[in-house]
């Protein structure tokens, strides 16, 4: 064979491999890079006269147990709204996509929601690390993502730098405000020698470092805090982050976990003898009678996590009575933590996409503040705000959580319930407690 033809054949099958290996590459890059593109951006715009709402919320994975609840909470308003007279004279349409409490998942999951669903607004996602795989998502293709539960300070501070175009915002307050609110509660039950322990994700270091600045600022000591104890979620042992945190002899632990991995870190510390006359402070991640029951009971019968005290945002809201009493009637369940948070946020949807006369997420964009915020006539009945708004009537939209007042970076202030873990596993508030 011709040595010019040889030379034409190998050509050929480089450029055929070199085409294949670009392909392969081309497949494993993430959904939110993809999605970020302005071709992405161009074709996936939102149905202007018909209200789309995605809800993102973990029905499996390690946050599973709080988020069924908050979905039910979404539907309650989405089938009041429709009995009403829905939004724009259409039904709600609600899509639903279970994030696994995984961030690739979530990524994939508002893929889904934008470019199929073709939603203006997504409720979600709870997990910060899952909200923050979702958002970038979100943002290019110019839809509303709403949080009922990540309540990371990244985002606060991502905010303030102009990275998500107004299009983010949260029903429930930034660790900021929840931090500080243990940090006082820590100290106003006498603890001077505090450690921490927290998942090592946006949600809990972001809480680590304002809860210790907060502690440290009224008096107190973090006797770790040279070396932080940090855990990975994706470990199968946890007895040095037991050591770390409960090694010290401390007053009490500032334990920043989730569910499903955090219920064997603490009966690690159990287990090596770490947590007699140490006083476990918990936050809203595991604020469900399923954790005390994960970590386990004594040989005498009596619960390792009894008397572990904890901090979630509460609900005050003008709305909450009415809200618990239709939940209960719809669900027979009672009301849990973020489910207020998350039929407010499914609200303030609702209620700027009728006040916008449309249900993209740039006209909800640019009225959600204002039917969320004074000036406006205070209503806390959703039906009755969607009349009133179009109406042209300026509103000043109360929820079940509290005012749901948003500010320039889509926070909310919201109040702090205590509870703790009785002897029977139950789940009691206590008091409340300010940040």
């Amino acid at each position: 064979m011709p040595k010019r033809f040889v030379s034409i054949i190998l050509t050929f099958i480089l450029g055929l491999a070199t085409s294949f290996w670009i392909v392969a590459c081309q497949s494993e890059t993430p959904t939110t890079q993809t999605t970020a593109s302005p071709m992405a951006t161009a074709t996936t715009a939102a149905v202007a006269d018909e209200l789309r709402l995605g809800v993102l919320l973990p029905a499996t994975g390690d946050l599973a147990s709080i988020g069924a609840p908050m979905v039910k909470g979404i539907d309650l308003l989405v089938s009041t709204v429709n009995e009403c007279g829905g939004v724009l004279g259409k039904p709600i349409v609600e899509f639903k996509e279970d994030d696994r409490t995984q961030p690739q998942a979530g990524a994939e999951a508002i893929t889904k929601l934008i470019q199929v669903d073709k939603v203006g607004a997504v409720v979600g996602s709870f997990a910060s690390g899952v909200s923050t795989a979702a958002v970038a998502v979100a943002v290019p293709n110019k839809v509303v993502m709403i949080s009922p539960g990540s309540t990371s300070p990244v985002f606060t501070e991502r905010a303030k730098k102009g990275d998500f175009e107004g299009y983010w915002y949260r029903t429930a307050p930034p660790d900021t405000y929840q931090a500080a609110a243990l940090a006082n509660l820590a100290f106003k039950k006498g603890f001077r020698k505090v450690s921490t322990v927290v998942i090592n994700n946006d949600y809990g270091v972001g809480f680590e470092k304002v809860f210790v600045a907060a502690f440290k600022k009224l008096g107190g000591t973090i006797i770790n805090e040279a070396n932080p104890t940090r855990y990975d979620p994706k470990a199968t042992t946890f007895d040095a982050e037991a050591r770390g945190a409960f090694g010290g002899k401390p007053d009490a632990v500032a334990a920043v976990l989730y569910p499903e991995t955090g219920a064997p870190l603490i009966k690690a510390a159990y287990e090596l003898g770490l947590t007699k006359d140490v006083t476990i402070l918990l936050t809203d991640g595991v604020q469900t009678e399923d954790f005390p029951k994960a970590i386990g009971k004594t040989p005498d019968g009596n619960l390792i996590l009894a008397g572990a005290l904890g901090t979630v945002p509460g609900a005050d809201g003008k709305s909450l009575e009415t809200f618990s009493k239709n939940f209960k009637e719809k669900t027979n369940e009672s009301v849990g933590a973020f489910v207020p948070h998350s039929y407010d946020a499914a609200a303030l949807v609702a209620i700027a996409a009728e006040s916008a006369k449309s249900a993209t997420g740039e006209a909800i964009k640019s009225k959600i503040r204002d039917v969320a915020n004074p000036p406006g006539q205070e209503v806390a009945d959703v039906c009755e705000a969607l009349k009133l708004v179009k109406a042209g009537t300026e509103i000043d939209f109360q929820g079940a959580s509290g005012n749901v007042d948003l500010d320039e970076f889509g926070d909310v202030k919201g109040s702090y319930d205590v509870w703790t873990v009785e002897p029977d596993g139950k789940i009691k508030v206590i008091d409340k407690v300010s940040a």
